[in-house]
Order: C-alpha cells, then sequence, then structure tokens
C-alpha cells in the first residue's frame, strides 16, 4: 500500500502538490459550513425550506455570472491572482454572512457574495489542468477527490457538532481557513497561464469575453453541458434539500446528515484510486453513462427507505457514481478546450452546477412544502436516467474521436490494477 502511494506521489509534479494540500485545506473549511447552510437559514431566521432555496438559487446565479467573467478573466490575466481574489472575498463573505441578524439583507448580500466568491471557481480547474498532460488528467482529478473527499471526513462530523452550539463559529473557522490557502497560493504557486506566442496578437478583455460565442458554437460540448445539468440538478439535493428532509421527515439530527457526508467521504478515500484504475483509457462519456445510472439508483431508493442504515447504503451508491462522474467529467471539458481557452469552457461549464444550484434548491424546497416528499427523489431517479441515456447519445456520436475514445483492450488489461 506504502509503495503504490509513493509511487502515485512521485508520477506527479510537486506544484500540483501543492495544489492538492491547499484544495483539503479549503475543502476542510468548506465542508464544515455548506452542508448546514440550509439548517442556518430556516433555523435561525423560521423560515420553510422554500425560502431557504430561493436564497441558494439567488447565490448560485449571481455565482454563475461571476463565473462566467473568472473564466474570461483566467483566460485574460491567470490563473493564480484569480484564486487568491476568490478566497479572501470567500473569507470575508463567510464573516458577514455569521453576523446578519434580518433575513432582509441576506438577499443583496448573497447576490455580491455569489458574484464575488465565485471568481475563481474556472481558474482552479484550469490550473490543474495547465499543470497536467491530456493522459495523467482523469488521474489527477481523481487525487483531487481524494483530497477533497478527506475534509469531507473531517469537515462534516467537525461541523456538525459545532452546528448544535454555534452557527457563527462556522463561518469564522471556514474564512480563516480561507486565509491560509490563500496565503498558500500566494507563497507556494506559480502561475500557469499558457504562454501566449510572440507573434499572436493579445486578446483585449473584450474579445477574451467574446470568445464565450465560440465556447457555446461547440454543439457536442452544449450537448454534455445539457445532459450535466439534468444529473446535477438532483445531485445538488443531496446537500440543499436532504438535510431539511431527513430532519423533519425521518428525525434525523445535523450529526446524523454529517456521518452520511462522512460515509461517502471515507468511501471515496478508500477506493477512489482503485476505481480510477479500473476505468483509466475507457470511452469517458459511457463512463459518465455508467456514473449517472448509480445516481438513478441511489437517490431513487431514498424515496422508498426508512432505515437510517438504508440512508447510508444509499450515498455509498451514490458515492460511487460520483467516483466515476467527477474526475470523468473534468478530464472531458479539458479534453475539449483549447488550451488558451480552458478558463472559458471550464466557466461554462460552471452552467452544469450554476443552474441546477439556482433554479433546484427553490423547486424541491417547494416540493418539500407542498407535496408527498418523496417525489423529490422519484423525479430525482428519472432525471438522472435522461442523464445517463444523453451521456450514451454522445458516446454513440463522438467517441471514435481520439480525445474521446478508449485506449486499446492491451493498454486497458495493463492498467487494470491487480485482484
Amino acid at each position: 500500500m506504502l509503495n503504490r502511494l509513493n509511487k502515485i506521489y512521485h508520477e506527479f509534479p510537486p506544484k500540483f502538490w501543492v495544489v492538492v494540500l491547499a484544495s483539503f485545506i479549503s475543502g476542510i473549511g468548506s465542508t464544515l459550513l455548506f452542508p448546514f447552510f440550509s439548517l442556518y437559514i430556516t433555523q435561525k431566521f423560521h423560515v420553510g425550506m422554500t425560502t431557504a432555496g430561493i436564497l441558494l438559487g439567488i447565490s448560485s446565479f449571481f455565482g454563475l455570472l461571476g463565473g462566467m467573467v473568472g473564466g474570461a478573466l483566467t483566460d485574460k490575466f491567470g490563473r493564480r491572482r484569480l484564486v487568491i481574489i476568490g478566497l479572501v472575498f470567500g473569507a470575508l463573505s463567510d464573516v458577514t454572512l455569521g453576523l446578519v441578524n434580518r433575513l432582509a439583507m441576506l438577499y443583496p448580500l448573497v447576490m455580491v457574495i455569489g458574484l464575488l466568491g465565485n471568481l475563481s471557481g474556472p481558474a482552479q480547474n484550469a490550473i490543474i489542468a495547465d499543470l497536467l498532460p491530456e493522459k495523467q488528467r482523469p488521474e489527477g482529478f481523481g487525487v483531487m477527490r481524494v483530497a477533497g473527499n478527506l475534509a469531507w471526513i473531517v469537515g462534516p462530523t467537525i461541523g456538525g457538532l459545532v452546528a448544535n452550539r454555534s452557527f457563527l463559529l462556522l463561518f469564522i473557522i471556514d474564512a480563516v481557513l480561507s486565509c491560509v490557502v490563500a496565503g498558500i497560493f500566494f507563497k507556494m504557486v506559480p502561475e500557469t497561464k499558457p504562454e501566449v506566442p510572440a507573434e499572436k496578437k493579445p486578446e483585449s478583455v473584450w474579445q477574451t469575453i467574446g470568445g464565450y460565442r465560440l465556447v457555446l458554437r461547440d454543439l457536442a460540448f452544449v450537448g454534455f453541458l445539457l445532459a450535466s445539468i439534468l444529473m446535477m440538478i438532483v445531485y445538488l439535493q443531496m446537500y440543499n434539500s436532504m438535510p431539511v428532509y431527513l430532519r423533519d421527515h425521518h428525525n434525523i439530527n445535523p450529526q446524523g446528515y454529517g456521518f452520511l457526508l462522512t460515509s461517502s467521504a471515507i468511501t471515496v478515500v478508500l477506493f477512489q484510486f482503485w476505481l480510477m484504475r479500473v476505468i483509466k483509457g475507457r470511452a469517458p462519456f459511457l463512463m459518465m453513462a455508467v456514473g449517472t445510472l448509480f445516481y438513478t439508483l441511489g437517490f431513487s431508493m431514498i424515496g422508498f427507505i426508512s432505515a437510517y442504515a438504508l440512508f447510508v447504503l444509499a450515498i455509498v451508491v451514490v458515492t460511487v457514481g460520483e467516483m466515476i462522474v467527477v474526475p470523468t467529467s473534468q478530464t472531458l471539458v479539458a479534453n475539449f478546450a483549447p488550451a488558451e481557452m480552458r478558463g472559458r469552457y471550464m466557466a461554462v461549464f460552471g452552467l452544469s452546477w450554476a443552474l441546477p444550484a439556482t433554479f433546484g434548491p427553490g423547486a424541491a424546497g417547494y416540493i418539500l412544502d407542498h407535496f408527498n416528499p418523496n417525489l423529490l427523489w422519484y423525479v430525482g431517479g428519472i432525471l438522472c436516467a435522461v442523464a445517463a441515456l444523453g451521456y450514451y447519445a454522445l458516446h454513440l456520436r463522438l467517441g471514435k474521436q481520439s480525445r474521446f475514445a478508449s485506449e486499446p483492450e492491451e493498454k486497458l488489461a495493463e492498467a487494470a490494477p491487480a485482484a
């Protein structure tokens, strides 16, 4: 085991591991707070999930705008400074959110926070794509997933304990950790933006922003984006609506919900490396379809079960799909994008979570407040099944292109982990 980890460590450049460390620290702060945000709103301001969903949606909509601006700025000015700016604004927003005592003040606040706090999202993914060659990106994004889920083991468990005592402390801890990570990027991470050829005239800011037209003309990429939006509408309910659903309809408190997320994180830490070796070199759109089918099964289960152990099982099933979907989707975006447009492709792909995060919580909250709450998970299973069919259709159309094709069988056999 140690030899295997040592081999993985030496396969990647040192700067990549600095980014992994920074991601882990940042992840602890995020997972302390994010899963409990809807609980914070409903408990502190005495409102239903519909209101919480609307607030989350407003934040996500302005986050979408911030991500689109950030993607263009990333391609124009570089990755590193955008990441640092995003972390600093994130820290300021955390403290401000924790101190607000009037519901009316939350609406303009989440607009500003969403806009400024998401400037750095495309830059972080672009850094990984810049640092790693094409064939190494799936495993690289898989390593990032493991680091993120190590944070999920720590964050929700501590967050559940802290949330029972003080929501404000959650915001303060996240802000401090964001500042620590900003310092790491400032001191240890160089700019990774590819050099523009000397003979090529630099783009103006408006030309860079106008480059989004080229992204949206990539119809295959747009099809991939639409399938991902359907899938993410469902996936995000695990963090937005599920804690309220479990509390109100199954009497599961924040600590119990935090353990569910910890179970997911443990699954990733134990099996992500192995699973990435299993799927390495296989047709990526086909792997997206397979992973989304795990989502279909896991989220559908939630509407039919009531025992806590079965909720743990459902989350583990979803996590298996997540271990396939997340690194594969990030790799696909990097492979779709020309090097000089990675920030903008990453920003547009941000629509796959920003749009669901904008409209999904409000729609889910309406179902939870006005219909049989189990209906949320039945609809979710259907949407995931449709998304899986979309990925399979993309596999049939694009699977023979070299950037999306599976490797020859003999190479797949060599890459497969030993039993």
